[in-house]
């Protein structure tokens, strides 16, 4: 298979451009899925558990499936970063999905979640594979090193944050409570601040405008959500700390 250059550029500003629209629709309004589900007797649900894991399959499998049916031989710097990807989502599958206590999802969030998930996995991929090239200095330079350090150091804010989530209720519980500790003393939404940290460090680390545009389109489509837990908190909440900022801590 041969790289098209072309269509990793649409793709890619196609990516940016929908992640954009995507945000100033989520200001308007939240998606409907976790706290915010409107009417969820009127809707098709489904558990937690199963919801995450069918909607983030597709960015863990379709990645592997061409790694290992790939006909170009990958170079270290390929194998290492795809590798990098796919162990997000490997999490994201089969420990924080069997792990979550999340409330059920709509079923046409789930279907639109597992499209996105299976083109931006396949589209991630195959640039990866196909396109990206890397020589052997590759693997001592500072843009690869900075971006994996930044990568491992948002995934581990991300995995303790939800850490955190998922033990702020005792069973039985169902209403909301503060949560404290880790980056939630900076911000109330400490891990979406963790996913997009992780992916822009990935974009770092693979220098290209593919991994640049998810980037984007992640911060676009959590940065929206955690301003709406943000501001949930503050209205539920008369001692919610002041001091929090939505996303960036100190910043927004």
């Amino acid at each position: 298979m041969m790289c098209q250059e072309g269509i990793v550029q649409y793709f890619s500003w196609g990516l940016i451009l929908s992640g954009v629209a995507f945000f100033f629709k989520q200001m308007r309004s939240h998606a409907a899925y976790g706290r915010y589900v409107v009417s969820p007797e009127r809707a098709r649900m489904l558990p937690a558990k199963v919801a995450w894991f069918l909607q983030e399959l597709p960015s863990f499998l379709i990645p592997v499936l061409l790694l290992l049916y790939t006909h170009n031989p990958s170079g270290l710097g390929q194998t290492l970063l795809i590798s990098t990807f796919c162990f997000h989502y490997f999490q994201r599958t089969f420990i924080f999905s069997l792990l979550t206590k999340g409330r059920p999802s709509p079923l046409f969030i789930v279907i639109l979640a597992f499209i996105f998930c299976s083109l931006n996995g396949f589209f991630q991929g195959y640039y990866m594979l196909y396109c990206a090239k890397y020589d052997k200095t590759w693997l001592s330079d500072i843009r690869l090193v900075t971006g994996l350090i930044i990568f491992f150091l948002g995934m581990a804010i991300n995995v303790h944050s939800d850490h955190i989530l998922r033990n702020l209720r005792k069973p039985g519980e169902i209403t909301y409570k503060i949560p404290k500790g880790g980056m939630f003393e900076y911000v109330s939404g400490a891990n979406f601040f963790g996913e997009i940290l992780e992916w822009y460090g990935y974009a770092i680390a693979t220098w290209s405008l593919p991994a640049l545009s998810f980037a984007i389109f992640t911060m676009c489509s959590i940065g929206p959500r955690a301003y709406h837990h943000h501001r949930y908190y503050l209205e539920k909440f008369t001692d919610y700390p002041k001091s929090r900022k939505a996303v960036i801590p100190y910043i927004l």
